[in-house]
């Protein structure tokens, strides 16, 4: 019997993670349809695919339906960034809520398998360290974050309703920071900036004392973990939390940069933003028993990737 291509859609996936799903689906050897509006992804991160055959670029914004013949169906559409998810925060929500109802509402139609990427900012500032599955988060409904945290859980509670009611295969991974090749240069996001404050020789700035801490995954880490929940058999709904259990404080971060770029740049500190979470560290207990899952790159060579394709962006 011929092997029989699997049909995947994946929305947003024009954007930094998108890209890297979609690179990975079509070397597994998967008929990729790719959907992205373009508000935050760019042409530029799967233009090398556009020649392949198997792989398909619709403009489209998932807060209106869409009707496509898919088995699988990669949800990943929505601003993920502060500054751009704060720019239109009442699109922001739109584009989680509704985009999920109608991404939903598509696998119910046709059947597929459907993968939600939720954030660990469902946690918000949390009160336990490190996060695990079961705890239900301490987030502000009315901050300037909201529209992106709230937005993000709403889509949860979506996705197990149509669990519960329809039977829907469902796969929902909580991700925590995620950095390499292809983030946006001016996302705001720590990683990123500090990186181009470096190579720019500008000061890098900390906001905060740099005390808070984070922990980085490497992108070819998580798509793997993408991947494997995706594949995993069908009583794994999740929440699996996706992430890097290495915590480190913003600080350590930017004396890693500065390293590692050669930079002489000095640290400048500025207040904090309003809700930013003090901890970020995931426990992937869930994710090691259930999908033989973790992280195997090292932070110093993940950032030195990063670091190699800013230089070269840059320079162009």
């Amino acid at each position: 019997m011929k092997y029989a291509r699997k049909r995947v859609l994946v929305t947003g996936g024009a954007g930094f993670l998108g890209s890297h799903l979609c690179e990975r689906l079509l070397a597994d050897g998967h008929d990729v349809l790719c959907v992205d509006n373009f508000y935050t992804g760019s042409k530029d991160n799967i233009a090398h695919l556009l020649g392949n055959p198997y792989f398909e670029l619709i403009r489209h914004d998932v807060t209106f339906p869409l009707y496509l013949e898919v088995d699988e169906i990669f949800n990943l559409a929505c601003p993920a960034s502060p500054i751009h998810y704060q720019r239109d925060p009442v699109q922001t929500t739109k584009t989680s809520v509704h985009g999920a109802i109608n991404m939903l509402g598509l696998a119910k139609r046709v059947g597929a398998k459907i993968f939600q990427a939720s954030t660990s900012e469902v946690y918000g500032d949390p009160e336990v360290h490190p996060q695990t599955e079961d705890y239900r988060g301490s987030v502000n409904p009315i901050g300037p974050r909201a529209c992106y945290d709230e937005g993000k859980r709403c889509a949860e509670t979506l996705f197990f309703d149509y669990h519960r009611q329809h039977s829907l295969r469902i796969k929902v991974a909580r991700i925590f920071n995620t950095y390499g090749p292809r983030m946006h240069p001016d996302d705001g996001r720590v990683v990123s900036n500090f990186i181009v404050q470096a190579l720019e020789g500008r000061p890098i700035t900390i906001y905060g004392d740099g005390s808070q801490t984070r922990s980085f995954c490497f992108v070819s880490d998580l798509i793997e973990g993408f991947v494997r929940l995706m594949n995993s058999p069908d009583e794994v709904t999740g929440p699996v939390n996706l992430g890097n259990p290495r915590e480190m404080t913003i600080r350590q971060l930017a004396e890693a940069v500065i390293k590692l770029t050669g930079a002489k740049s000095e640290l400048i500190v500025k207040p904090l933003p309003a809700d930013d979470p003090m901890q970020r560290q995931p426990n992937i207990t869930k994710a090691r028993q259930l999908l033989d899952w973790q992280p195997v790159v090292e932070l110093e060579d993940g950032l030195q990737r990063t670091i190699d394709y800013f230089r070269t962006r840059l320079e162009t």
